[in-house]
């Protein structure tokens, strides 16, 4: 895999500041491994019932934050690819909290959405260590603003931590 650094800030809108902002010098290959070793771990102890868990009304479950993180990471992950092979329309934005409800993640068992969390990240992985430098680089659109194809890893990485936060913050009190 190739040896990437941290997206400058032309390379990304800056509502996705703060994800980036939380993660540091890292090396964002082994950051995917050690990020998924960490989800895995917190999600597989809790039963189905426990994983339904909203700490307040009108928010997500365990479940639901699960299956955004899953949606939203194949969504990147279609943008990078799109941008990695020269798509030059802007592509969609969309609105998490419709997909949340029209995921129906709480009708699903929690060990199912583990498995698409792992097969997401196997396929991101695979995906990302599959560019070249100059990939990473490439510019396009996304909701019709400018990002980079290694300013998305960052953002995969960064959202996933800024809702592992919120989950040990709200839901686990670790």
């Amino acid at each position: 895999m190739v040896k990437i650094s941290r997206p400058e800030p032309n390379e990304y809108d800056q509502f996705y500041s703060d994800y980036l902002s939380e993660l540091g010098d890292i090396d964002p290959f082994e950051h995917l491994r050690l990020q998924s070793k960490s989800l895995i771990k917190i999600f597989s102890v809790l039963t189905d019932k426990q994983a339904e868990y909203s700490y307040a009304e009108g928010k997500w479950s365990l479940k639901e934050v699960l299956g955004h993180l899953i949606d939203g990471e194949r969504i990147f992950c279609y943008r990078a690819l799109s941008i990695a092979r020269g798509e030059s329309q802007s592509l969609p934005g969309f609105e998490q909290n419709d997909y949340v409800r029209e995921g129906n993640f709480n009708l699903r068992k929690v060990s199912d959405l583990i498995d698409d969390y792992k097969i997401c990240r196997e396929a991101t992985t695979r995906l990302f260590g599959s560019f070249d430098k100059e990939t990473f680089l490439r510019m396009g659109k996304a909701n019709n603003k400018n990002i980079s194809v290694r300013a998305i890893l960052y953002i995969i990485l960064g959202h996933e931590k800024h809702h592992m936060n919120i989950l040990r913050e709200k839901y686990l009190k670790t």
